[in-house]
């Protein structure tokens, strides 16, 4: 049967541009308490971070915590800001210039490499608004958490496609869901600790902390407690650890819902006071290091080791926009953009 050619779907050109998107949970504007209010609003808002009751949440974050909570963090964020901005947002930027120089190499100027942050800015509209205007038409999206969760990996997709639900000519997408276990990113951490080591001494005990989840989450069905222990396990695996030389954490719960065991804070304590004389953490989750890493881990934490009884405490930082780092963000990018566009 003969078919009119002309309406056939042809097939897609290797010619059209591509992006590349990397993603990060966000960052307020400025250390001030105005701007740190509008984060949180957003941040906390969102039913992927907050599963509650709405109506019950609602008048938490509006009567409780909105109008207290900003003013304490705002001396937090000013110990950790930088020149150019938060630490997540200067360092995410040298993420994308790092990647955007090796996929030129590859490429020329066939892929493109932006950022955005799930909340704040910039966004992911306005990501995929100079997408559109540079002629993007396919998009590989890179959430940079390793270990999957319905709280961080699934609110990006969440809001990629509210950004895209407006649009009247979407991109093709293809989206990396986890990268745990990349013998890269293993590597690039065990290299990381081992980097640190010969800088500043080993310490008696290394510590693994990961942000944390209410519990319940888990129980439902998020894989993220799993993928956390894989990943501690293969790097200690790496480093040649025994059981009795390190451990895995989370850090940063809120409420009073139970949250994935054991504690960092708690954690913290409980090994000063079993008189460990030193203390090296890593915080794997952390693609780049923010007021989780800097502030809570570097300095609070550090406080709560010390003050147990132990002494020298030391953070060993993020991947951030390490060598090492954009290696494995370079080798995730080459093996997913296979079939839509071809080396140089």
């Amino acid at each position: 049967m003969k078919t009119d050619q002309s309406l056939d779907t042809p097939p897609p050109s290797l010619e059209a541009k591509t992006g590349i998107l990397l993603v990060n949970l966000g960052t307020p504007d400025a250390p001030e308490r105005q701007a740190i209010r509008s984060y949180l609003k957003q941040f906390l808002s969102d039913r992927r971070v907050v599963e509650a009751p709405r109506l019950i949440w609602w008048l938490v974050l509006n009567l409780i915590i909105l109008p207290f909570r900003p003013k304490g963090l705002v001396s937090k964020y000013q110990q950790i800001w930088l020149k150019g901005g938060s630490p997540i947002k200067v360092i995410t930027e040298q993420q994308n210039h790092g990647l955007a120089q090796r996929l030129q190499a590859h490429f020329g100027d066939q892929v493109r490499v932006e950022h955005a942050m799930t909340y704040g800015n910039p966004s992911i509209a306005s990501a995929l608004d100079r997408f559109q205007a540079e002629g993007v038409e396919r998009i590989l999206v890179l959430p940079l958490y390793p270990q999957y969760s319905a709280t961080t990996t699934a609110a990006v997709w969440d809001a990629l496609n509210k950004a895209t639900a407006t649009l009247r000519n979407i991109p093709e997408i293809r989206f990396i869901k986890r990268y745990h276990l990349h013998p890269l990113y293993l590597q690039a951490l065990a290299n990381s600790i081992r980097s640190h080591w010969k800088q500043r001494g080993r310490q008696g005990f290394l510590l693994f902390s990961y942000h944390g989840i209410p519990k319940e989450y888990a129980l439902l069905g998020d894989p993220y407690p799993r993928e956390c222990e894989e990943t501690s396990q293969a790097v200690a695996d790496l480093l040649g650890l025994r059981p009795d030389q390190w451990k895995l954490s989370y850090q940063s719960r809120i409420g009073r819902a139970e949250w994935l065991t054991p504690y960092t804070d708690e954690t913290v304590k409980a090994l000063g006071k079993q008189g460990i004389q030193g203390l090296d953490a890593i915080c794997p989750g952390f693609a780049a290091d923010c007021l989780e890493t800097l502030e809570e881990i570097q300095e609070e934490n550090k406080e709560y080791f010390e003050h147990a009884g132990g002494q020298d405490f030391q953070y060993i930082p993020a991947l951030n926009a390490s060598e090492e780092h954009i290696d494995l963000l370079e080798n995730l990018a080459l093996q997913n953009l296979q079939g839509w566009v071809e080396r140089r």
